[in-house]
């Protein structure tokens, strides 16, 4: 692109509208509960452990039933939301998690806790088919990626908030308390969707201008594309298997390092939650970042294809460091390291997320994005699983964090196999279902 229609397209964008940005708000403010009410085991993890008599191999069997739960939820939430839309398809999610994030506080059995992991588990899973459904419906495909990026942001914020506020929760009111306080306000959300989101064509926030802005993508041809069609492309497991290597490392990160704090450098319920708070805060740098990276690639003249993968190998680069971070003896070095992991993580996934937008219709990017969730907690309960054998059998991380430097690798080669060109799906040539 020429520096002067560069200069045009970012004129055009500044005089536009943003309303669109607000519904990224909503959408990152959602993001946020999602994982207060997701990291709250991780942060709880030694407490549960002790109150309940857990071991690492029980602490990982509640993980895992989260991880079925939300493989199921995330492929039926992507079909839900493609049927309903992102508005409806976004409340029935959130009212499902809500009520099972409240019911971890009267869990008082190994079945009762799992059996609340697994309805917040199928909750959780219609967050982001919602939100990615969302940023489909209000961005063009130029802004997407750094938009996906903003409000995945809401996962670093929720981890960080969770680590800080969770356990003078905790320590004033008990752990059964803080799940249903944590459960009770985040309903104020809900009412702030309901009456905000609508459809671009149907709000009467956005202007004439800003609806052209949104819509200045060519138009997708109106043909149905159901599951059949979506599971026959390879595309849709370049993005899948994406998902499958890169989902289970965040996890880890989410639900065992607040443990490894713990254990490793002999921290406690209060001392862990700053050095726990920094990692998370760098990796919602990451967020942003990665999607501002890809957009401005591809506003200076770049393809879909080669600003989002340059950007993901870039992302893989930087976790490398972390399969030495069990040997470092300073907290706060670990820190840096772990969080450079979890920064190229989310930027990762800000361009991963990106592609069902680049390469499907509309009306199948909830689908696409379902499939690949469901892959991703897969590979999170096989990732799960083998931590909980690890850490119980042989008591130590490294082995854990070698897979995570190289899942990210493995996961840009199988997105450029299976997609080397990024294309768009000719739906035409589709087989229906």
């Amino acid at each position: 692109m020429s520096d002067t229609r560069e200069a045009a397209v970012m004129s055009a964008a500044g005089r536009v509208g943003r309303y669109r940005w607000m519904i990224v708000a909503l959408l990152f403010a959602a993001t946020v509960i999602n994982y207060v009410d997701r990291q709250m085991i991780g942060v709880l993890k030694p407490t549960l452990m002790a109150d309940l008599k857990w071991d690492e191999k029980d602490f990982a069997s509640v993980i895992i039933w989260f991880q079925f739960a939300y493989a199921i939820g995330y492929i039926v939430f992507g079909r839900v939301v493609d049927k309903v839309g992102a508005r409806v398809g976004y409340t029935i999610a959130f009212i499902i998690w809500q009520l099972a994030h409240i019911a971890h506080g009267a869990a008082t059995t190994m079945t009762h806790f799992a059996l609340a992991r697994f309805s917040l588990g199928i909750g959780e899973s219609g967050n982001f088919p919602a939100g990615i459904k969302a940023v489909t419906d209000w961005f063009p495909a130029r802004e997407r990626a750094f938009a996906i990026g903003v409000f995945n942001a809401g996962s670093n914020i929720g981890a960080i908030v969770t680590p800080l506020v969770v356990p003078l929760m905790v320590i004033a009111w008990g752990w059964r308390s803080a799940f249903v306080i944590t459960g009770a306000v985040s309903f104020v959300w809900l009412i702030a969707w309901w009456f905000m989101y609508r459809d671009p064509r149907e709000h009467p926030k956005v202007s004439q201008t800003e609806l052209e802005w949104i819509e200045q993508d060519p138009a997708d041809p109106v043909v149905p594309l159901g599951y059949g069609a979506v599971l026959t492309r390879k595309e849709t497991w370049a993005f899948a298997l994406g998902k499958f290597f890169i989902d289970p490392i965040w996890w880890f990160f989410l639900f065992w390092l607040p443990g490894y704090l713990f254990e490793r450098y002999d921290l406690n319920l209060l001392t862990f939650g700053i050095p726990l708070a920094a990692i998370y805060l760098i990796s919602d740098f990451g967020s942003v970042a990665g999607g501002w990276l890809s957009s401005r690639l591809m506003s200076a003249g770049w393809t879909a294809n080669r600003a989002r993968k340059v950007t993901m190998l870039l992302c893989a680069c930087l976790v490398v460091p972390v399969t030495f971070a069990e040997s470092i003896s300073s907290v706060w070095m670990a820190v840096l390291i772990i969080g450079i992991a979890t920064a190229a993580h989310q930027a990762f996934s800000a361009n991963l997320y990106a592609l069902p937008a680049d390469i499907f219709p509309r009306a199948a990017v909830g689908s696409v994005v379902g499939i690949g969730g469901t892959a991703g907690a897969v590979g999170g309960m096989l990732m799960s699983f083998y931590a909980g054998e690890i850490l119980e059998r042989v008591g130590t991380y490294w082995p854990l964090f070698a897979v995570a430097a190289s899942a990210y690798f493995l996961a840009l080669i199988c997105v450029h196999l299976l997609s080397p060109r990024l294309a768009r799906v000719d739906i035409a040539q589709a087989p229906q279902a």
